[in-house]
Formats: C-alpha cells, sequence, structure tokens
C-alpha cells in the first residue's frame, strides 16, 4: 500500500512518479558535467582539465574532443598526457575549417570526452548547426561528456545580459541543456582578481586585453555577471535538492533554501494575497507556487484570474483535486519542499470561528514546519457571492420545494397513521430529508430535518397535537431521529454536490472528446474554423468569431494598390456563431494587439477591459495562427471554474488542429513544388535533349549550302532545304507544345464554351492531318449525335495531338481510325492505330509529360508532351481520358475522349 507524499500523518509515502521518470530517462544515457563559469577567464577549461588529468591518472579512459587554449600556455600545459582527437577538416568557400570530430569521438567511444565551449556554433557543413546538439549525441550513445560555458551564453538570459554589457551574445544555449545536466560545478573568482589576470595578459593578449577591459570586463558588468552565475548555481542546488526528496520520499520540507507557496481561491481577495506572495518572494529571494485546491461540490468564484496574475508575476501554477483543502495543501507543500505558506485570512463563518475550524486554525495545529503569512482581506472585499453551476435552478426554488418535500412526507405519514407505528412514520420523514439534501445542498437537508421533526412530534408522537414528548422512549426516539436527520442531510448533501460535480466533468470530457474526433475528421480551413467557432460558442454561451491574418495568397484578389494593402497585422473574420457575430472597430483594434502580443485582451483582461469582446490567441510552435473572440459583455455572469477549464482545453484542441492543417497545405504545397521541380528538371533535360537534333539538322544543312553552294547539284539542294523545313516545323511543334504544358500547368487556358458539332471538327482535323502526312485515316461517326458544350480551339488541338500520336507510332503504312460514338450520358471519342502497343505496365504513365513508351527507329521522334497537353485540355473542359492496349491481336492502342453530352 503506498499513498502521495505527504497526504496526511501516519500515512505510508512513496517516491514521486515525476522523480522515478526523469531516474528512468537518465538510463543508458550517458553523463553531462558542465563547468559554469561567470565570464571568461574565470578559468573553466583549465579546472576541467585539471579534474581530467586526476580522473585518468587514476585509471579512467579519458579523452579530449576539442579544447580552445586561447594562447594561454597554462591551459596548454595540461593537455600534456592526455589523448587528444585529431579534428575534422572541412571545405567551406574555398577555406579549410577545423572542427570537432563527431564521427570519430563515437568510434573511439572513450568513458569521458572533454569538449570545450559548449554554446560554439559548429562550421557549415557539421552534422549539427550547434555543439550542444553534438554533446545530445553523444549522450545518446552513451558517451559522458565534459564541457564548459559562461553563464551570459543561456538563452533566458541574453537579453538581460545585453541590458547590463550592451553587448549581445549571439551564441546562446537552451536552458533545458544545462537544467538536464548531471553535474554543475560553479568556476568562480572575484571580478577584481579576474580584472587583474586581465591586465597581466593571463586572459588574452595585452592589445585585447586593453580594449576588454573599456568594454565587456567592466567591474559592474563582472559583478552583475557573478549574480548571475551563483543565482543560477543555487537555483540548480536547489532543484536538485527538491528531486533526492521525491525520489526518495522524503516528505520535508528541508530548510535548506526559501520556497514561497501561495494559496489561489475563487474569493476576491485572491489576487491581493497573490501580490503580497510575490513581494515576500521578493524579499526572500525565493521562487513562487501557486497553488489551486479544486474540492468537488464546491462551488466559488473562478480562480482564473488570480492563477493568470500569479503567471504574470512569474509563479509557476499548480492545481490539485482533494476533499481536504487542508491535507492537499500540506502535501502540495511538502512534496515542493515550500517553507512559507501564504493564505488569505478571508471571513469564515461564525460556527466555523467558534469551533476553530478555519482554514488558518487547522494550518496552525498542523503545519508546524512552516512558516504561516495570513493576509487580510481588503476593507472593500465581503464575502464571495456563490456562483450558480450552469443550468442550476434558483435558490428561491430549493427553499420553496423543503416545505413540499415535508408536507408530502406528512401526507403519506396521515394515510398510514394508525396502520403502522410511530417510528416507522419517522423514517418517511427521513427520506423526505434526504431528498431535499441530495436535491439542493445539505443546508436544505437541514432546514427539511427540523421542519420534520417538529412535524413528526406534533402530529404522530403521543401526546399529539403538541410539541411535548411523553415518556422516555419517545425522547429517546426523537434525540435518534434528530442526529439520523442531521447527518443524513450532511453527508446526502455532499454526495449530491460531489455527484453532480462528477457529471458536469463527465459530460465536460465526453465533449472534448467528440470535440477532439471531430476535429481528426478530414476537412478544409474553412469547415475546421467553423466547427471551432461553432463549439466555442456552444461552451463559452456567448457569440464567437475567429479571427486569422490576411494571407499572401489572398492580396492579390483585394485589388489594393501597393501603398494600401494590408500588412501581416490586419486579421480578418473567417468564421462567426450565430453568423451575425462580428466585433466593431475597437474591438478589431484590440484583436490586432492580441495577435501582436500572444496574449489575451479585451473584456475581463487587464488590456483593453472595456472593450465588449475578449480575444486569446491560438499558440503554435510557428506562432500565433490567429485569435478566438467571444463576446463576453452579453453575459449576465461570468464563466465558471468547470466551463472555463473547458473552454482552455478547446483553445488548445483548435490549436492543435490549426497548426495540423497548416502543417498539411505546407506538406502539399510541397508536393506541389516538388512535382514543379521535377517537371522543370524534366523540362529543361528535354530541351537539352530533344531541341539538339533538329538544330543539329539545322545547322548542318545551312552550313552544306553555305559552303558548297551552287556545286550542289539541285535536287541534293532541295533535299536540304526540305530537311531545314521538316526539322523548323518540329522545333516549332515542340516549342508550341512546351508553352501549352507550361499554360496548364499554371492553371492559364482560358474556356470559351459554344455548342459543338463533334462530325464537322472531327472532319477538319482528319483533313489537315492527311494533308500534312499523306496518308488516310479512317472514319466511323454514329448518327444523331448530342452537341456538346466545348471550346473549338481546345478540342481541335486535342484532336491534333491524337492524330499524330496515332499516325507516328502506327508506322508510315499503318491503319489509322477515328470514331465518335454516344456512351449513356457522355460522348466518346476515340483514336485508334495497329502500331506495337503500349506495355500494360506502362499505360498509366503515357499521359505524363515527357514519358514516351517505345522509341525506336522506325518511329519519328517527339517531345513526349502530346498525350499530357490533351489529358490537360480535356480535364480543363470537364472530360476524362483513358488508353487501352492491345486493342487487337495483341498490337494496337486506342485514347478514347469523353465529355458529358
Amino acid at each position: 500500500m503506498s499513498a502521495r507524499p505527504g497526504t496526511g500523518p501516519g500515512e505510508p509515502v512513496r517516491p514521486h512518479p515525476d522523480a522515478l521518470l526523469a531516474m528512468a530517462a537518465r538510463e543508458g544515457r550517458g553523463r553531462l558535467k558542465v563547468f559554469l563559469g561567470a565570464a571568461p577567464g574565470v578559468g573553466k577549461t583549465y579546472e576541467m582539465l585539471i579534474e581530467a588529468r586526476r580522473r585518468a591518472l587514476g585509471g579512467a579512459d579519458v579523452v579530449v574532443g576539442l579544447v580552445e587554449t586561447h594562447g594561454r600556455a597554462e591551459t596548454a600545459a595540461q593537455l600534456a598526457g592526455l589523448e587528444v582527437l585529431p579534428r575534422a577538416r572541412l571545405d567551406y568557400r574555398g577555406q579549410v575549417l577545423e572542427e570537432f570530430d563527431l564521427d570519430g569521438a563515437l568510434a573511439r567511444r572513450p568513458a569521458i570526452l572533454v569538449l570545450d565551449e559548449l554554446p560554439h556554433s559548429n562550421a557549415p557543413g557539421s552534422r549539427h548547426p550547434k555543439r550542444w546538439q553534438d554533446v545530445e549525441e553523444l549522450r545518446a550513445a552513451g558517451i559522458e561528456v565534459w564541457t564548459a560555458m559562461n553563464v551570459q551564453h543561456l538563452e533566458s538570459l541574453s537579453e538581460a545580459v545585453a541590458r547590463i554589457t550592451g553587448v549581445r551574445v549571439t551564441e546562446t544555449v537552451p536552458d533545458h541543456v544545462l537544467a538536464g545536466a548531471d553535474a554543475v560545478e560553479l568556476i568562480d573568482i572575484p571580478p577584481a582578481e579576474l580584472l587583474e589576470r586581465m591586465r597581466q595578459g593571463k586572459v588574452y593578449r595585452p592589445d585585447q586585453a586593453a580594449r576588454a577591459l573599456k568594454g565587456f570586463f567592466r567591474e559592474g558588468n563582472l559583478a552583475a555577471l557573478r549574480e548571475m552565475a551563483l543565482r543560477r548555481m543555487a537555483d540548480r542546488v536547489d532543484a536538485d535538492v527538491t528531486d533526492y526528496m521525491r525520489a526518495n520520499a522524503i516528505t520535508g520540507p528541508w530548510p535548506a533554501g526559501d520556497r514561497v507557496m501561495v494559496l489561489v481561491g475563487g474569493d476576491p481577495s485572491a489576487e491581493a494575497v497573490v501580490r503580497h506572495a510575490r513581494r515576500i518572494a521578493d524579499a526572500l529571494r525565493a521562487p513562487l507556487v501557486a497553488l489551486h485546491v479544486e474540492q468537488p461540490g464546491r462551488t466559488g468564484g473562478d480562480p482564473g484570474p488570480a492563477l493568470r496574475l500569479a503567471e504574470t508575476l512569474g509563479a509557476e501554477t499548480e492545481t490539485v483535486v482533494d476533499t481536504d483543502l487542508p491535507r492537499a495543501i500540506l502535501a502540495a507543500a511538502r512534496a515542493r519542499n515550500a517553507t512559507h505558506l501564504v493564505i488569505g485570512r478571508g471571513r469564515p463563518r461564525l460556527w466555523r470561528r467558534l469551533t476553530g475550524r478555519t482554514l488558518p486554525a487547522v494550518l496552525v495545529r498542523r503545519a508546524s514546519d512552516f512558516a504561516l503569512h495570513l493576509v487580510p482581506a481588503p476593507a472593500a472585499v465581503g464575502r464571495p457571492k456563490a456562483v450558480p453551476e450552469r443550468g442550476q435552478l434558483p435558490a428561491w426554488v430549493g427553499w420553496a420545494s423543503v416545505p413540499a418535500f415535508v408536507l408530502a412526507a406528512t401526507a403519506v405519514g396521515l394515510a398510514l397513521d394508525e396502520r403502522v407505528t410511530e417510528g416507522s412514520l419517522g423514517m418517511v420523514y427521513l427520506a423526505a430529508t434526504v431528498a431535499a439534501a441530495v436535491a439542493f445542498g445539505a443546508a436544505h437537508g437541514l432546514a427539511a430535518a427540523v421542519l420534520s421533526f417538529l412535524l413528526w412530534n406534533f402530529l404522530f408522537i403521543k401526546p399529539r397535537y403538541t410539541l411535548t414528548i411523553d415518556g422516555p422512549q419517545e425522547v429517546l426516539g426523537a434525540i435518534v431521529f434528530a442526529l439520523v436527520a442531521l447527518l443524513l442531510a450532511g453527508t446526502a448533501g455532499r454526495l449530491g454536490r460531489t455527484a453532480r460535480a462528477a457529471q458536469a466533468r463527465v459530460f465536460g470530457l465526453r465533449r472534448l472528446v467528440e470535440f477532439s474526433r471531430r476535429l481528426g475528421a478530414p476537412m478544409d480551413r474553412a469547415a475546421l474554423l467553423a466547427l471551432i467557432a461553432e463549439e466555442a460558442e456552444r461552451v463559452a454561451g456567448c457569440p464567437c468569431c475567429i479571427l486569422m491574418p490576411l494571407s499572401g495568397e489572398e492580396l492579390p484578389g483585394l485589388g489594393l494598390p501597393r501603398e494600401r494593402r494590408p500588412d501581416d497585422t490586419d486579421l480578418i473574420i473567417r468564421a462567426t456563431a450565430p453568423i451575425t457575430a462580428e466585433p466593431d472597430d475597437p474591438s478589431m483594434a484590440a484583436a490586432r494587439w492580441a495577435y501582436i502580443k500572444g496574449r489575451a485582451t479585451g473584456w475581463g483582461t487587464d488590456t483593453l477591459p472595456a472593450v465588449p469582446w475578449q480575444f486569446q490567441p491560438l499558440p503554435t510552435a510557428q506562432g500565433v495562427a490567429g485569435l478566438v473572440g467571444l463576446r463576453f459583455a452579453d453575459r449576465a455572469e461570468p464563466l465558471d471554474t468547470e466551463r472555463q477549464h473547458a473552454l482552455n482545453a478547446l483553445l488548445d484542441q483548435a490549436a492543435i488542429a490549426l497548426e495540423r492543417a497548416e502543417l498539411m497545405e505546407e506538406r502539399a504545397r510541397g508536393a506541389v513544388r516538388a512535382e514543379a521541380d521535377a517537371l522543370r528538371t524534366t523540362l529543361l533535360t528535354s530541351l537539352g535533349h530533344d531541341l539538339r537534333t533538329p538544330l543539329t539538322s539545322i545547322r548542318g544543312s545551312l552550313e552544306t549550302l553555305r559552303t558548297m553552294g551552287d556545286a550542289l547539284p539541285p535536287e541534293a539542294r532541295a533535299d536540304l532545304i526540305l530537311a531545314a523545313e521538316e526539322e523548323t516545323a518540329r522545333l516549332a511543334r515542340f516549342a508550341s507544345n512546351i508553352l501549352d504544358m507550361v499554360r496548364l500547368e499554371s492553371g492559364q487556358v482560358p474556356l470559351r464554351r459554344e455548342a459543338l458539332d463533334l462530325p464537322s471538327a472531327l472532319e477538319a482535323a482528319i483533313e489537315r492531318a492527311e494533308q500534312a502526312t499523306g496518308r488516310r485515316v479512317e472514319r466511323r461517326i454514329d448518327a444523331r449525335l448530342p452537341t456538346p458544350s466545348l471550346d473549338p480551339v481546345l478540342f481541335d488541338q486535342i484532336l491534333a495531338n491524337l492524330l499524330d500520336n496515332a499516325l507516328k507510332f502506327s508506322g508510315p503504312t499503318g491503319h489509322v481510325a477515328a470514331l465518335v460514338r454516344r456512351e449513356g450520358a457522355n460522348v466518346a471519342i476515340s483514336v485508334e492505330d495497329d502500331g506495337p502497343g503500349i506495355p500494360r505496365e506502362d499505360l498509366a504513365r503515357i499521359f505524363d509529360p515527357f514519358y514516351r513508351a517505345s522509341r525506336t527507329d522506325r518511329i519519328a521522334a517527339g517531345s513526349g508532351l502530346g498525350l499530357a497537353i490533351a489529358r490537360g485540355l480535356a480535364q480543363a473542359m470537364g472530360g476524362q481520358i483513358t488508353a487501352e492496349s492491345p486493342i487487337r491481336e495483341g498490337r494496337g492502342t486506342r485514347v478514347t475522349i469523353r465529355f458529358p453530352s
């Protein structure tokens, strides 16, 4: 049997699950030791090498991956006797750069690897852009790494360092790297001693030292950096102590360092208590934790504003669920190793003060290990009004129902009078008491118990119709009835509240699961935004709108001049629920501020609270995806805790869904770009290959005519001129096909539809093909054909490409036929030949650009664009194109286009 640490006196404890998970995560990974300094020159590398030599002399396998001595002879001397890995050489823009050899270190696999300059940026061409990423890969391989860094390179301190020193650090290390180190050793010397070392030339060369002393290395700067390093080290030690206590199930608190925990409730004084706790934490230079204990079945104010204020003030927030408030507070305080508890004095009820059951009194008795701070409530703050739950009836309904329950029990008692005993009639009144407590609460149950006892005594206990009790048996029965009624009223009331709260949570969880399921269904962005707006309006109970930034693709469609075009902060309404929910101009100004700052703005916030709308950002890894606007001013009361939690969960799910949709759209755009790149590459390849042959033939004919001139016979000159003309025509067709393909790919094919006479259009295309080739094309045209609505020019180009393809692949004496027939609601145009046919595995690819199924000496060369252009033009007019092969005796190909009639 085990329980959470510090759940109560005498209860068993167990290690904290987070601590066990952290220990399990370290299994199989190499350790990381960081030598941390306040500034360059404090001796980090020197101390690291001394420790490495000491471990090597003790028999450990220590290897130096890379160490920067910066010309310091004392540091270089410590490398003697240590194995040093050769550096990798990288070629970059004609220069050879030397870097740490990550692959060499992984192949060597030493027990300890010394790798200096953790914030270093690797040279272009390295596997990782940052050295700390090299360290992560080494640790994942099970290699222990020792490294060094200065505190100003921490990412979270870069802005503070820039303000103090005037120098912005460009190479930073994420804070989680230092937080995940197994050991951190602080190398510290006083600023005066570091400055003396600078003057002696032990840190930089004399000329560099002189410049550094006038800039970065001023005594004030060094003192501030030293304080940062000491504070970060103190935080690290405090975290180590807390992790040790959690891992070893030590309940604490250990007074190794101060830590302040403030209890946040839903009363109006909660924000004042948070501010007071912040002042205490600042005075103690201690971290602050804000704790909210949610008690099932108990209603109260919304702790959301106070918790958000605590986060704004830099506190860590935590919410726990427990029915025993003092027990939950002490358990959380011991788990967090808190030393100071800050609570509001509040205005407890009289009976609690008389019985000593106020929260401060209980904590004074039980929290002997903590310093307790009581914050008085502001004079203007009274007792918080109970916020009715969603769907809860008005209070007067409950109090009016109490007499109804009791009168119903009385009616049953009168009907059973003289048939059952007086004690049995008392059970009827107990049922009315329990019903009132379960339906409306403990207070209503207590009222029902008192009224039931009075009526039971007056009507049924002898002497009847008086409030006196005759005999010890009746007295004992009345006392037992009163005690049982009071006990049942309190217990049933708590159970009723707990059941209602659990039901509300289950309902909210079901809604969230259903919403998540609907978000996972395939839908476009417009449908997704409409779904988010609809669900947010349903949960919040007020009008909702979704605002998104204007995308770059939408700007051309606005038709605005460049100087009037909107910038990246302009927002447009993408979805509303209901349809009339649109913010006014002042509200849109608040929305733009919320989008730029990434913070909630408007009604109920600290920024522009007079605006009737509240805008909450939807943060993603790429930034703020958009805003959810809620018109809270239309509500008569604020959201209760459960609905606020449901709304927050909904917004989190919405942000994830929008990010997923953006990633899918980016993936689709990437696929289109990749296809366009592949087409461009194929186009260039085809240009290089297919243009070379006709250009060479034309050039050869012209050179022969120029050099030999009249010496050639007339027949030879005619052949050369004819060859040049044929190749020029071929080149013109190829260029035309290329242009047509580019137009199709870019969607720039204009359509001019009209009723088309298919037999006439087919006859005209066939006559041109016969004149160009001197060959006969068979015609088979059904009678009574429909007249589809098509573009005559595009249709003629389709027929020309199909006929050219059939005539080319059927050979000089092959047979080509054109067929037009009606197929149900469609009209089909087929062109078939008796050529060698197309392999079945190639049928699906013959409509791809630049694909040619076969190339032999018997078949004229082509660009491979004819069928691709035919498919594009047919699809642009709403048609479909297919190919069949073989069609008879293992030979022949039939290409068919179908258009709606």
